[in-house]
Formats: C-alpha cells, structure tokens, sequence
C-alpha cells in the first residue's frame, strides 16, 4: 500500500511540474516576443539616430554657407547704398579714375535719357521696373566716353547679381533645411 502512496504522490508532483512547464513554456514565448520587438525598436532608434546625425552635419554645413551668404548679403546691401546714392545724385557722379582722365578724353557723353515706365500694378511689378530703370542708368554710365566709370559699373552690376543670387542661394538653403529636419 505504500507503493501506491508513493505512486500517487509522485503523479501528482509530475502533473504539477507538466502545469508549471506549461506556464513557464508560456512566459519564454511572450519574453521571445517582447525581445524581437525590442530588437526592432533598437533596429529603428539606430536608424533614427543615423538620420539625426546626417541631419546635423547637413544643418552645420548649411549654417557655415549661410554664414557666407550673410556675408554676402551684407556687402551687397552695401553696395546697393552706394548705388541708391549714385542714382539719387542723378549722374553727377564722377569716379576718380574719370577724374583724372577727363583732361585726356575730348568731350563727355550726353547722359542717356531714360525709357518712360509704365505704371506698375503690383510690388513685383514695381520693383522690376525699378530695377529696369536702374540697368538702363547703369548701362548710361559704362557709355565708351568713361571708361573708368565702366569698371565700377560692372562692379555694381556684378554685385547686385551677387545679391540676388545670394538671396536664392539662402532660400534654397532655408528650404532643403526645413525639409531634412521635418523629414527626421
């Protein structure tokens, strides 16, 4: 009768490891789930990560060529005082390299008379006839009688393209900028 005390004893102590074996084979699987998923989640942070750092150094090298625009921008506002005086002043303006030529050339040219501007019907079209006055002044002022004059109205036309190209160059930056961080 002892044997089978025993006996019973030992079925139900083996039931009980079959149920604890089952529950613990239960826990192994939902840990297995949760470490896959906390492989992805790394997987993802890494990438992430990855896109933050390519977003940095881009954010650091549009910083030093807006730097460089700035700079830019600010001589070209410079020169776009100078000029605004220079056509305030209305053509009485002499360099003095033109100076100092004037004894050599024979007479100077007749200051050309400037197109009669329509007028404009919006800001963009105000400021396009502006700036259509002033290449038309400006290309007044290199006629072949002064040429030292000539080289500064390069100068000035060189740096209002300067200036306007910085300005989209800026823009453009600002944009690709605001893209990279709202994509990240």
């Amino acid at each position: 009768m002892t044997g089978m005390i025993l006996d019973g004893i030992l079925m139900l102590l083996l039931v009980a490891a079959l149920g604890y074996g089952v529950r613990l084979e239960r826990k192994l699987t939902a840990l297995r789930a949760g470490q896959l998923a906390f492989a992805s989640a790394v997987t993802d942070l890494n990438a992430a990560a990855g896109r933050a750092e390519n977003a940095l150094a881009s954010l650091r090298a549009s910083g030093q060529e807006t730097d460089l625009l700035h700079d830019r921008i600010i001589k070209a506002r410079e020169v776009k005082a100078q000029l605004e005086t220079l056509i305030a002043r209305g053509g009485e303006y002499v360099p003095a390299r033109a100076v100092e030529a004037a004894p050599r050339a024979a007479a100077p040219a007749p200051a050309p008379k400037p197109a009669p501007v329509a007028a404009p019907v919006s800001e963009d079209d105000a400021r396009a006839a502006r700036m259509q006055a002033l290449a038309e002044r400006i290309q007044g002022m290199a006629a072949p009688a002064r040429p030292a004059a000539s080289n500064n109205v390069h100068a000035i036309l060189g740096a209002l393209t300067a200036n306007q190209s910085a300005k989209q160059s800026l823009n453009q930056a600002r944009r690709s900028l605001d893209d990279d961080l709202f994509a990240a």
